[in-house]
C-alpha cells in the first residue's frame, strides 16, 4: 500500500502517461503557432495576436441557433428582464472555459484524453455516449437553423427538407478549409462572427431598444411580476449557453500554440493570454445576445398573435399567414422572429436576420465537428478522419430532422429546438464534473491545481446549475410527453444510470482532489473502481511527445 502514498515533486521523475490520441497526434505533428518572443516582461498584444483564435473558435458555441432563439424567446416572455440570468450564465461559462484551457495548456491533454487516463470503462464509456448525444443535438439544431436561413433568404423557393440536405454539403465543403492552415481557418471563423455581429446588430439598430431599461435588466437579479413561463426562460438560458461538449473542445484547442511546457513562465503566460482572448471572445457573444434578446423585447414582448398578424397584413408580407388571428399572446421562433422583423421593419430586415441565422448555423457546425473528433479520439483511443467524424456526426443529427421538416410543418421543426436545450442541459454535469477534478488534481495540475476557493465556487455554481437544468428537464417532460408504461419504465432505467454515474463523477472528483497518504485514497475499493484507469501522476514538465501506450492500455483491453 505504500506505493499510494509516494508524492513525488516537481524535480523527480514522473510516470510517463500514454500517448495521446489520434487528434492529438496530428495536432503535434502539424506546425503550430509560434509564439513570438519579447523583451519586456509587461503585455504585448504581438502575443495576444498569437494566442488569438481557440477562444473565439469556443465563443461561436454561445452563438449558435439554439441560442439565438432562447434570446429571442427570453425577451418576448419577460422582455428586459433575464438580461442578468444571460450575463451570470455567460460569467460562469468563462469560468469553466478558463479551467478546459488550462488543463490542455498544462498537460499537454485535451479533457477526452484525460477522461480516458482516469475513468474506468463503464462510466468512461456512458460519459462519452453523453457527450455524443450532445453533440449531435447540438448539430440538429445547427441543421434547423440553416434550413430556416435558407428558406428565408429564398423567399420559401427552397423547402425545409431540401435546405436539411443541402447542410450536408456545404459543411463538408468547409472542410476542405484545412488545407490552408489553422491561422485562416481561425479567420473565417472570425469573419462569421463579424457577420452575426453586423447582422444581429443591425437589427437593434433599427428597433432602438430602450437602453435605460436594458440597463436595469443587466444589473437587476430579479424577475418582479413575471409568469411562470420567464422562470422556465431563465432556466432555458443556462442550458442554451453553457454547452457540455465546448469544455472537451477548447482544452484541445489551445494545443495549437507552440507553449514550452518544460518552463513554468510560459505556462503562466499560455495561461493568462488565453483568459483575456477567451474573455474578450466572451464579452463580443455576450453583446451579440444582448442585442438579440432586445430586439425582440422592445417588438414583441406582450404582443398577441393578432397584433402581429396586423402589422404583417398592413405591409402585405406574404409570410403572415403564419401568426393567426387571435388574442393569445405570440410564441416565437428564429422563422417567427425574422418574418416579424420582415413585417416591420421591412423585407431586407428578414434578410438580413436570416444572414445572421446562417453564419450561426455554419460556424457552429465547423466547431462542433471538432468537438465531436476530439471527443471520440480521446475516450475511445480511436483515430478518424475529420470528414468521416463530421459525415457520421451529420448523418445521425439530419435523419430525424430531415423526418420533421420532409412529413411536418415549420412550428414543429423551429419547436425541436426547445427539446434538443433540454437534451443537452442533461449532459452538463459530464463534463463540468471532470474538468473541475482533473484541474483540482495536484498529481495532474502541479503547482497549477485550482485554489479552494476557485474549486468551491465552481463546485457550487455547477451544483446549482446542473440541479436548475435537471428542474428544466423534468418539468419539460412531464408537460410535453404523453406517457406509457415502457417509456416510464425506460425514463427509470436512465435515471438510475444518470444518478449513478454522477455519483462516480463526483465520488472521483472528492477523491481526485484527496492527499496520496488519506485513508480514503487508499481503500482498496476505491482503488479497484475509483482511482485512475492508467496513470495517476502527471508533470506539466514533460513534453507533448509521449511514449506509445503498452498493449494493456488499449480501449478494448481495460478491466471495469
Amino acid at each position: 500500500m505504500s506505493d499510494y502514498c509516494l508524492v513525488p515533486t516537481m524535480d523527480e521523475p514522473h510516470p510517463r502517461p500514454t500517448e495521446t490520441t489520434g487528434l492529438s497526434r496530428k495536432v503535434d505533428k502539424e506546425e503550430r503557432v509560434h509564439i513570438p518572443e519579447s523583451s519586456s516582461t509587461g503585455f504585448s498584444f504581438r502575443k495576444l495576436w498569437a494566442f488569438t483564435g481557440p477562444g473565439f473558435l469556443m465563443s461561436i458555441a454561445y452563438l449558435d441557433p439554439g441560442n439565438i432563439e432562447s434570446d429571442l424567446q427570453s425577451g418576448t416572455t419577460a422582455r428586459y428582464k433575464l438580461l442578468w440570468v444571460l450575463m451570470s450564465a455567460t460569467i460562469l461559462g468563462l469560468v469553466m472555459q478558463r479551467l478546459s484551457a488550462r488543463l490542455g495548456v498544462v498537460t499537454g491533454l485535451h479533457l477526452a484524453d484525460m477522461c480516458y487516463r482516469q475513468y474506468r470503462k463503464a462510466p468512461r464509456l456512458f460519459v462519452w455516449l453523453m457527450m455524443e448525444v450532445a453533440i449531435i443535438g447540438s448539430d440538429m439544431q445547427e441543421v434547423i437553423g440553416t434550413s430556416i436561413a435558407i428558406y428565408l433568404l429564398s423567399n420559401k423557393m427552397i423547402p425545409l427538407w431540401i435546405g436539411v440536405l443541402i447542410t450536408v454539403i456545404d459543411t463538408l465543403s468547409f472542410l476542405m478549409l484545412d488545407k490552408y492552415g489553422l491561422r485562416k481557418l481561425e479567420l473565417v471563423f472570425g469573419l462569421f462572427i463579424v457577420i452575426m455581429a453586423l447582422s444581429f446588430g443591425y437589427e437593434f439598430a433599427i428597433v432602438q431598444p430602450d437602453i435605460k431599461d436594458m440597463a436595469k435588466g443587466l444589473v437587476t437579479p430579479w424577475c418582479s411580476n413575471c409568469q411562470e413561463s420567464a422562470l422556465l426562460q431563465a432556466v432555458g438560458i443556462i442550458g442554451a449557453i453553457i454547452m457540455p461538449h465546448n469544455l472537451y473542445l477548447h482544452s484541445g484547442l489551445v494545443k495549437s500554440r507552440e507553449v514550452d511546457r518544460t518552463k513554468k513562465d510560459k505556462l503562466q503566460e499560455a495561461n493568462y493570454y488565453f483568459f483575456i482572448e477567451s474573455s474578450i471572445a466572451l464579452f463580443v457573444s455576450f453583446v451579440i445576445n444582448v442585442c438579440v434578446v432586445s430586439v425582440f423585447a422592445h417588438g414583441l414582448y406582450d404582443k398577441t398573435n393578432s397584433d402581429v398578424l396586423e402589422i404583417c397584413t398592413k405591409n402585405n408580407n406574404t409570410y403572415s399567414d403564419i401568426f393567426t388571428n387571435d388574442t393569445t399572446l405570440v410564441e416565437v421562433d428564429i422563422y417567427k422572429g425574422g418574418v416579424f422583423l420582415g413585417c416591420q421593419f421591412g423585407i431586407g430586415a428578414m434578410y438580413i436576420w436570416a444572414i445572421g441565422i446562417l453564419a450561426a448555423g455554419q460556424s457552429s457546425t465547423m466547431t462542433g465537428c471538432y468537438a465531436g473528433q476530439f471527443v471520440m479520439e480521446g475516450f475511445l483511443n480511436l483515430q478518424w478522419s475529420r470528414w468521416k467524424r463530421v459525415g457520421f456526426t451529420r448523418l445521425v443529427a439530419i435523419a430525424p430532422t430531415f423526418y420533421v421538416a420532409f412529413f411536418s410543418n415549420i412550428n414543429d421543426l423551429t419547436g425541436m429546438n426547445d427539446l434538443l436545450n433540454a437534451v443537452m442541459s442533461l449532459q452538463l454535469p459530464f463534463a463540468t464534473l471532470p474538468v473541475i477534478a482533473f484541474t483540482s488534481n495536484p498529481r495532474i495540475m502541479g503547482e497549477f491545481t485550482n485554489g479552494l476557493g476557485n474549486i468551491l465556487i465552481t463546485i457550487i455554481l455547477s451544483a446549482i446549475i446542473i440541479s436548475i437544468n435537471i428542474y428544466f428537464v423534468i418539468y419539460h417532460t412531464i408537460t410535453n410527453f404523453n406517457y406509457n408504461l415502457a417509456l416510464i419504465i425506460g425514463v427509470m432505467v436512465y435515471s438510475a444510470i444518470y444518478l449513478l454515474m454522477c455519483a462516480y463523477l463526483t465520488v472521483h472528483l472528492v477523491i481526485s482532489m484527496l492527499d496520496d497518504c488519506s485513508v480514503l485514497r487508499r481503500n482498496p475499493f476505491v482503488i479497484r473502481f475509483i482511482g485512475p484507469q492508467i496513470g495517476n501522476t502527471f508533470s506539466q514538465h514533460q513534453q507533448t511527445n509521449f511514449s506509445p501506450p503498452s498493449s494493456q492500455d488499449d480501449v478494448t483491453n481495460i478491466k471495469l
